[in-house]
């Protein structure tokens, strides 16, 4: 496994390198990033919560290490990421079983023509 603490150090350090390149596209990530926060509807324990299991179903190790800390720091415990990784995983198969029937479709269309 990775040393997540390093790892998340280092990319933090990269982002920095590119936000020197180009400074508009690190701003209008972090507009993305910071515009569901300003709403309030959700607190800042969810939201890491969501983040991690979007995280999971997105393949995103960047956004794993960055996530899980700041989870820990809005008071998730363990158990609340597990479950909110049960989501994830539950997701990713449904979506992985309406896809295949998506796949049966296209056959079916294919197979009529």
């Amino acid at each position: 496994m990775l040393d997540w603490v390093a790892y998340r150090k280092e990319l933090l350090g990269r982002i920095g390198e590119i936000g020197k390149l180009s400074p508009d596209t690190v701003a209008g990530y972090q507009t993305l990033s910071n515009a569901g926060q300003k709403t309030g509807h959700l607190d800042a324990k969810t939201h890491e919560l969501i983040a991690l299991a979007v995280a999971v179903t997105t393949r995103c190790d960047g956004c794993i290490t960055v996530h899980a800390a700041q989870a820990l720091k809005n008071g998730a415990s363990r158990e609340e990421i597990a479950e909110a990784l049960g989501v994830a995983i539950a997701l990713n198969a449904g979506a992985a079983l309406v896809y295949s029937a998506r796949v049966m479709d296209a056959v079916s269309a294919h197979s009529a023509g």
